[in-house]
């Protein structure tokens, strides 16, 4: 007992040195607390390629249409309504709700114009693969905007219509000032100009403004009194903002960030929380754990330029190998969704749900005994099979390729234990299960920038386990991490994967303007891929967060967690 009230005096004064707060909590301020684990780099929307920053500025800056938060689907937000398509023109035209910039001013279809010109004028690196196929965009009037493409793109409606607009008053002077530095420099250009300004008090049409930025310690943003969304019914949500105000503190350590929840200095820390968190919070009776899907993917690649993994059935007899009900109950401790496909089952628009799997439901010895089989069908030989004469299963030894060469060891690359233990662990135990099958293979830890530059640069490896921890909901990265035209050095396309039908299916699918049609085209190449296996998917963690809800209520779950532009319009003091 004494132990323990010593760890908790220790944690009270790491967490008021860590975070300056005062132990008193203003319970009447109408003002939410979020945590967040690091301090934004910048407020400049061209700069920001941060994930704090962009959590400040996405309730400052808003796009023309947003993601609803049951079916993700794309909803307008700035604009009022659908986009018309003309096939004749290729061309959109959206019409605009009435909207104001937090200084009163009113938000138009100049606004709009304006940031496709800054994005295309100065090449911006964060956007400008969505906009660079816009031939041409006309203002007819102030509530009207038309889009001409140069070709068809389906990246047009989930990525350039989700783009943060900004206001052609402030930013005007700003790129001409950009412009004129950089003829007058030898070394910096418009862009290196651009994405230096500091910007102090960014205008937006969002729900919150700018209040102020106490560096090291706290950024405050107020309620917006002329955002558009107050008062109206958007997908079902009434939107506010009824809180006053967002007061973001930076905690960049966890143990003193759930103290903050316990204390009641913060409202909720926008990060996800170790499994060692979440018992202790969810017996709290302020407290709620939210979990939810994240649209993000752990898998297991490989290099099919060489042997053995240039062989579908040796790559297919792997799959059957690797067990990943254990992988979620023992290693994520069920804090993810077993992964089948390489889109997450959480974007339930592009997931399909009948790609080929692997070993579903086998046992260990089922495992072993089907991959025994597809190998020795495929003429792989063993020194002492992994299977004996009478079907028992027993460590197999001395596997040789089809022509009788001797199986050369495989090394499998992980990031360190101490970056990533679960990956870590994954290499571990997928080198153990393929050695009961006689396949002689070791992990090896990288550190992640070696790691990634023997897979992407120098393609110097056998097989490896990554992970993306932020898919777009758009499923275009599908295309990119399998098209054969991207295997190069640096290229996405890591495994160097090759299938013409699949690059023919995964072209047509970045041009089709149909939903329906590309979602079909998506789907064939999700079954291509997994019938091919050059990746393994393993799963899709889930997002833990931690809210209290003594003071505030109204929190909207969706894929990526409680921390988004519905929730924050949608909560509510008690």
């Amino acid at each position: 007992m004494a132990s323990a009230r010593i760890r908790c005096l220790f944690l009270w004064v790491l967490f008021f040195l860590l975070t300056g707060f005062s132990p008193c909590v203003a319970y009447g301020e109408d003002v939410i607390k979020i945590g967040l684990p690091a301090e934004p780099k910048t407020l400049n929307v061209w700069a920001a390629t941060d994930a704090w920053s962009n959590r400040v500025l996405n309730q400052l800056l808003q796009p023309l249409y947003i993601r609803e938060p049951k079916t993700l689907k794309l909803i307008p937000w700035l604009a009022a309504e659908d986009p018309i398509y003309d096939p004749a023109t290729l061309s959109y035209t959206i019409k605009l709700r009435d909207s104001k910039w937090s200084d009163g001013s009113e938000f138009t279809s100049h606004d709009v114009a304006f940031t496709g010109h800054v994005i295309k004028t100065f090449r911006v690196p964060r956007f400008i693969a969505n906009w660079e196929f816009i031939k041409e965009i006309e203002t007819p009037d102030k509530h009207t905007v038309r889009f001409f493409l140069k070709e068809p793109k389906a990246l047009f409606l989930s990525r350039t219509l989700t783009t943060p607009m900004v206001q052609k008053k402030q930013w005007s002077p700003i790129c001409a000032r950009a412009e004129k530095a950089a003829q007058v420099s030898n070394t910096n250009g418009p862009l290196s100009v651009l994405l230096k300004e500091s910007v102090a008090q960014p205008v937006g049409c969002g729900p919150f403004v700018f209040k102020k930025w106490e560096k090291g310690s706290h950024l405050l943003l107020e309620k917006n009194r002329y955002f558009f969304g107050t008062g109206k019914q958007i997908s079902g949500f009434k939107l506010g903002p009824y809180v006053a105000g967002i007061r973001f503190r930076f905690i960049d350590n966890t143990d003193a960030a759930v103290l903050g929840l316990f204390t009641g200095s913060i409202d909720m820390y926008w990060w996800g929380l170790q499994e060692n968190y979440i018992h202790d919070l969810d017996s709290h009776k302020n407290i709620t754990v939210f979990t939810n899907q994240k649209s993000a993917l752990y898998y297991m690649g490989f290099n099919v330029r060489e042997k053995p993994f240039n062989d579908i059935y040796f790559r297919k007899a792997v799959a059957l190998s690797v067990d990943k009900p254990f992988i979620i109950k023992r290693i994520v401790q069920g804090y993810a969704v077993l992964a089948n496909s390489i889109i997450p089952s959480g974007n339930t628009f592009w997931y399909d749900p009948n790609v080929p799997t692997y070993g579903q439901g086998f046992t260990r010895e089922q495992r072993i005994r089907k991959a025994y089989k597809l190998l020795r069908e495929s003429g792989y030989t063993w020194e002492l099979p992994p299977v004996n004469p009478e079907g028992g299963v027993e460590k197999g030894q001395g596997i040789r390729y089809p022509d009788g060469t001797p199986m050369e060891t495989l090394t499998i690359l992980t990031p360190p234990a101490e970056y990533d233990p679960k990956r870590a662990m994954v290499g571990n135990m997928v080198q153990q299960w393929l050695k009961m099958l006689g396949i002689p293979f070791v992990a090896k830890s990288l550190s992640l920038g070696y790691l990634l530059k023997k897979v992407k640069t120098q393609h110097d490896f056998d097989c490896f386990v990554l992970g993306y921890g932020n898919l777009s909901l758009d499923p275009d990265y599908l295309r990119n991490f399998f098209i054969s035209r991207n295997d190069k050095p640096g290229g996405w396309n890591t495994s160097g994967y090759s299938n013409s039908r699949f690059d023919q299916i995964a072209d047509a699918s970045a041009d089709a303007l149909d939903m329906n049609k590309r979602r079909q085209l998506i789907w064939q190449m999700q079954n291509i891929i997994m019938d091919d296996v050059p990746w393994i998917p393993l799963y899709s963690p889930k997002v833990v967060e931690g809210a209290r809800q003594d003071r505030f209520t109204g929190w909207i779950s969706m894929l990526g967690g409680i921390g988004n532009r519905w929730s924050f319009c949608c909560i509510k003091s008690k």
